[in-house]
């Protein structure tokens, strides 16, 4: 029987070769949106007058902030351990969290967490363990956060000398544009922004610049959209932005110069929108 002239081919699944299969990064997953504070019953409140009355001075000074654009705070110190729970339950913990670290185990420490509502911040300052202040800052961004970072600038930029280390080839281009760049900023100036995820850095590079960097005592933890960490480092107003996707793969990484990253603000408008909520939520809790 002679050859059939034409090549047999079947069909149907597992017949065809696979094609390539684009393979996607996984964005940022899960948003953090406004979720009204759970409160507690009417009867629980009646009796917490002093409570009441930091919440009311709260919403106050949150329109006070907004009128004048200057942080305002309202002191917690010597509340009860009831009063306190109820503030704490009516602010509740929102996507933003700092901390500016000791330098030893006794020094000082400082905690920040945003309430539910934004613009509206948990301040508490502890030594060696012991609260020394616990208050409530109304504002764009809690001011100790700005302050401790400019304590952290060293007195002078560090110089390499000699040849580079291995594998080292653009970070040195890059920190002087960065230098140039702190110098140069102003107040009210717009963020200058050096993407390091489009630039050919290899492990060393960025090793190499975060080490003439330096890395400072503040650090800032936002959620708002996937996940993002910022760090301050030793020179004035310059900062390290990393962001990362729901599987904490980093999507971008960056050098921000700027008095503090625009993640971590509080706008305007979420002033404004927190001064109404609250004044929601309190009305709610007078009526109690």
């Amino acid at each position: 029987m002679n050859n059939f002239p034409i090549p047999v081919r079947t069909i149907g699944p597992g017949s065809q070769p696979q094609e390539d299969v684009l393979d996607y990064m996984t964005m940022p997953q899960g948003m953090q949106t406004f979720r009204a504070p759970v409160l507690p019953e009417p009867e629980d409140v009646a009796g917490l007058v002093r409570g009441r009355e930091a919440l009311r001075d709260a919403l106050r000074q949150l329109g006070q902030a907004l009128a004048s654009g200057e942080n305002r705070s309202v002191d917690l110190a010597g509340l009860s351990e009831a009063d306190l729970k109820l503030v704490n339950t009516v602010l509740g913990e929102g996507e933003v969290s700092a901390r500016v670290g000791s330098e030893s185990s006794t020094g000082a420490a400082l905690r920040v967490q945003e309430s539910v509502f934004a613009g509206v911040w948990r301040v508490v300052q502890t030594e060696g363990g012991r609260l020394v202040s616990d208050t409530i800052e109304l504002g764009h961004v809690p001011q100790a956060l700005k302050a401790a970072a400019r304590q952290d600038v060293w007195p002078s930029v560090p110089r390499w000398q000699g040849a580079l280390p291995p594998n080292v080839q653009n970070a040195p281009l890059l920190l002087s544009e960065i230098e140039d760049q702190w110098k140069r900023w102003q107040p009210g100036q717009a963020a200058h922004v050096v993407n390091l995820t489009l630039l050919p850095m290899s492990v060393e590079d960025i090793g190499f610049m975060d080490h003439h960097l330096g890395t400072g005592r503040v650090l800032i933890l936002s959620r708002g959209y996937g996940n993002c960490r910022i760090t301050n480092t030793c020179m004035p107003n310059t900062w390290r932005v990393v962001y990362y996707n729901s599987q904490d793969v980093v999507i971008l990484n960056t050098v921000e110069v700027t008095e503090l990253p625009d993640v971590a603000l509080a706008a305007r408008e979420d002033l404004e929108d927190s001064h109404e909520r609250l004044k929601e939520v309190l009305q709610w809790v007078e009526s109690a």
